[in-house]
């Protein structure tokens, strides 16, 4: 953020953009396309872990309708570990997350992903302008696959 902004306000815009991120979680944990949708501008992208896009509105509550529809889907567990601000309107989230699938207690390690919110304001709002879900495989790194599910866990 430019120095012309305020401490409050980057405190303040901060708080929203996190909010952003956990709606998110929210709107899949409810198995909601609709408001997962609501929270992108007009013509925001989802990146998916298998490297899907999904762009606009009417694309992410489509796509996300049919995986509801065709198959129980587990729970988000995030965490967001950065929010860099490029601009006072513009801000990337970084964040991680498991997920604990239906009928279980416990997080699938193999579900882990890195998450990555690029949130833009506009009208005094917070929209995602991209959602990318990268699956956490940390090849040949099982100590830091590890560490991710233990940080995981310490949530639920």
């Amino acid at each position: 953020m430019s120095p012309k902004t305020s401490i409050d306000s980057r405190l303040v815009y901060e708080a929203e953009v996190r909010a952003l991120y956990r709606q998110m979680l929210n709107g899949w944990n409810q198995r909601n396309p609709e408001a997962i949708a609501s929270l992108f501008v007009d013509e925001g992208d989802v990146i998916s872990a298998d490297g899907s896009e999904l762009r606009g509105r009417d694309a992410i509550a489509s796509v996300h309708r049919k995986v509801f529809a065709d198959r129980p889907t587990g729970i988000f567990i995030g965490k967001v570990k950065n929010v860099l601000f490029v601009s006072p309107d513009c801000a990337i989230v970084m964040a991680v997350a498991g997920m604990v699938l239906p009928g279980q207690c416990d997080l699938d390690p193999k579900r882990n992903a890195i998450q990555t919110l690029v949130a833009v304001r506009r009208d005094g709002s917070w929209r995602a302008a991209v959602f990318q879900n990268t699956p956490a495989r940390f090849h040949e790194k099982p100590d830091a696959a590890k560490q991710l599910t233990e940080e995981l866990r310490r949530l639920l």
